[in-house]
């Protein structure tokens, strides 16, 4: 045969073998982006259906308040039962289960965390929690929501290669929360700082393709809004600027103490209490919904669900609450937690860090109170998750509000270094490596929680 016709075959066939990668990889990031507008139309869907809970609980209460206490005892128990009989995985936020699973290598294992059953639960779960009054958010289920959805999607698509599912577990993760808060900075920015803590080139594509795909398509389901609507608060430099002191300070005390407690109980609790709630945990849950419709009724039902209307009312500067909301709301949270039932830490952090600020505003004359309620959500939720970028660019893309965006720095920068002195490791981490040292095999549980350590240590 001619060397001419030999040349030419094999240059037919190479334009083959070009053509079917092409098509390959083509049908490839066609199905994630697939996966990543399913995240979009779910954390639109979990929205909804949250919101609908507090319109029914809303309604159970102008009926009389005093139905919670008998609504809420109910509903927590329902809801632990149903997670430790039948949906373990689903407890708690979700965020670090999240996290967890971005280091694990064991399929099996990340298989159960983040199945659709688990997903589908989490939802059901968080929403019944809404309903019953737990002061509990929908943003960090919908982090492993969308990691559940992204990592079905590599599944699927067979991948074994366990740092790109890795890659889609985050993009998964990120995506929740840019659909969640329509904030697509947040999303990237939550992505590298909290989930990832490092901008890796190999996966950076994946998570910004599904943000911004999730994003575009939650937009399109509900229309382009800001969280908390828009604000025109500033902080000039100069004597308001105290307000930027006196908010990371405190709101970096209070958050750091929220974490510490937090991690000391995840940890166990010793005695007879500890082994009470071990044995007996659906109990445990109800006497903790008690506790939740008696502060609920203390406080004419301000406590009760995520508090976004408590926050975007001290934000807008509509209504001014007392210090006893931020005090009651905040010990809320903290039993609400404590019952085990699946809800996120976000949304009550916001409304928390924001009667903070409102409190703290009466205060400080000389600033612009709600500029003083942005700088004590931000400096709060700085404080409690240890994450100042993801904190200061969720505040700033919720209420549409550049103007402020060094103040915000400051104020979370100051609160994650006073947090972190008195709550050595972030929030997630450690209740991540809680969740990796229950969910991997007694000779792994060295390594992998460690490294986990060690990544928030040094983040």
């Amino acid at each position: 045969m001619p060397s001419s016709m030999t040349a030419a075959s094999a240059q037919l066939r190479h334009i083959r073998e070009q053509a079917k990668a092409g098509t390959a990889s083509w049908r490839r990031k066609l199905i994630y982006w697939s996966g990543a507008v399913m995240v979009g139309i779910v954390a639109v869907g979990f929205a909804a259906i949250a919101d609908k809970a507090a319109h029914l609980r809303s309604h159970i209460i102008a009926i009389s308040p005093l139905l919670m206490l008998l609504v809420t005892p109910c509903g927590m128990a329902l809801s632990s039962w149903l997670t430790v009989k039948w949906f373990r995985g689903a407890q708690g936020s979700g965020i670090p289960q999240a996290i967890a699973c971005l280091h694990l290598h064991d399929f099996k294992t990340i298989d159960k965390v983040l199945s659709l059953r688990i997903a589908f639960a989490k939802i059901l779960l968080t929403t019944l929690g809404l309903l019953s009054g737990a002061s509990i958010g929908r943003e960090g289920p919908t982090v492993q929501v969308g990691a559940s959805i992204m990592h079905t999607v590599g599944r699927f698509m067979k991948i074994n290669d366990p740092m790109r599912q890795h890659a889609l577990i985050k993009a998964g993760g990120a995506a929740g929360v840019a659909a969640a808060f329509n904030t697509p900075l947040a999303g990237i920015v939550f992505g590298i700082e909290e989930l990832a803590h490092s901008y890796e080139q190999r996966t950076s594509g994946t998570m910004l393709t599904c943000v911004v795909l999730a994003g575009v398509t939650a937009i399109a389901m509900v229309g382009n809004y800001t969280y908390f609507g828009h604000t025109d608060s500033v902080v000039p430099v100069g004597a308001s600027w105290l307000a930027v002191l006196v908010c990371g300070i405190v709101g970096g005390v209070t958050g750091g103490l929220f974490s510490a407690l937090l991690v000391r109980i995840s940890r166990g609790i010793p005695g007879y209490a500890g082994r009470f709630i071990m044995q007996h945990p659906i109990i445990f849950a109800a006497l903790c919904g008690l506790v939740l419709a008696v502060i609920g009724v203390l406080s004419g039902g301000m406590t009760y669900g995520t508090g976004y209307f408590q926050a975007r009312e001290s934000i807008m500067g509509t209504q001014h609450y007392p210090m006893s909301y931020f005090i009651l709301k905040y010990i809320a949270t903290i039993v609400s937690y404590c019952s085990g039932v699946p809800g996120g830490l976000f949304a009550p952090s916001l409304s928390v860090g924001a009667g903070l600020g409102g409190w703290i505003a009466q205060f400080l004359p000389h600033s612009t109170p709600g500029a003083v309620v942005l700088l004590g959500t931000v400096a709060y939720f700085a404080g409690v998750t240890q994450s100042p970028l993801t904190a200061t660019v969720i505040v700033m893309e919720m209420c549409d509000n550049q103007q402020v965006t060094l103040a915000l720095l400051a104020s979370a920068f100051l609160a994650f270094g006073v947090s972190r002195a008195i709550c050595s490791h972030a929030l997630y981490g450690a209740l991540a490596v809680k969740f990796l040292r229950s969910a991997t095999p007694r000779r792994a549980q060295h390594a992998q929680p460690a490294k986990v350590m060690r990544d928030h240590a040094s983040s």
